[in-house]
């Protein structure tokens, strides 16, 4: 039986039992969260902060993996994300990864070169995307945000995200892989149909974070239905 201690930036509902669906049994969570609401940039800085007091209750419960997710790691950039990692390894004494650290794994075992992104936030901070992407070794073709509130994200319809999609990977052809930051929107039936669309990976959150918890643990178990990713289990 392996544990992974997960550290969630908001209470909404259901992805970790998304998560677990693709996981292989055996494997225990034990769930934290960073009480994020409003997705504001001084949130997600604040959130930073609050890691570290929940990777060290993860710790004590002597937890094999720590999961760190969510978006405010990103904020850093990739390097400083790679610091960031190290000190809490450092300090807590139990292997830690990000959702940026597994999405850019998975991008690189895809040997993908060219990126286009896609986010449920809107403005600036999609810039903070790119940079991270482009200081991991990534040509950023576009990063584009939906424009809708952070509370309303998980009751956009599927069709309207889709359309979102759409208008964002089509107008790059030479594009190696899409990459899709964050789980609350309703994406995860969708990996199987948009890489049948696009002839090219998905990178989804979740997909991601199963892939590099199996990796993590030196498991190979292929699901079949989200994606190439944990499918072929590159």
């Amino acid at each position: 039986m392996f544990r992974i201690g997960i550290i969630k930036p908001s209470t909404r509902p259901g992805k970790a039992e998304e998560l677990a669906a693709i996981l292989p049994q055996g494997i225990a969570m034990e769930h934290a969260n960073l009480n994020i609401s409003s997705g504001t940039r001084a949130e997600l800085e604040q959130g930073l902060r609050d890691y570290d007091a929940k990777i060290e209750a993860m710790a004590a419960l002597a937890v094999d993996l720590v999961h760190a997710a969510g978006v405010p790691p990103l904020l850093l950039g990739y390097r400083g994300e790679q610091e960031l990692v190290r000190g809490w390894e450092r300090r807590y004494g139990r292997p830690v990864f990000t959702n940026g650290m597994s999405q850019v794994n998975a991008l690189r075992a895809f040997n993908a070169k060219r990126v286009v992104g896609v986010s449920y936030f809107p403005g600036p901070i999609n810039r903070d995307f790119a940079r991270y992407l482009e200081e991991a070794g990534f040509v950023v073709l576009g990063m584009t945000g939906m424009e809708v509130a952070f509370e309303e994200v998980p009751r956009i319809p599927p069709a309207v995200v889709r359309r979102f999609i759409d208008a964002c990977v089509v107008p790059h052809p030479g594009a190696d892989a899409l990459y899709m930051l964050g789980p609350t929107w309703r994406t995860l039936d969708m990996v199987e149909s948009l890489e049948a669309a696009y002839g090219i990976p998905v990178i989804h959150h979740i997909p991601a974070q199963s892939w590099e918890i199996q990796k993590r643990f030196r498991l190979n178990q292929p699901v079949e239905g989200y994606g190439r990713l944990v499918r072929e289990m590159p």
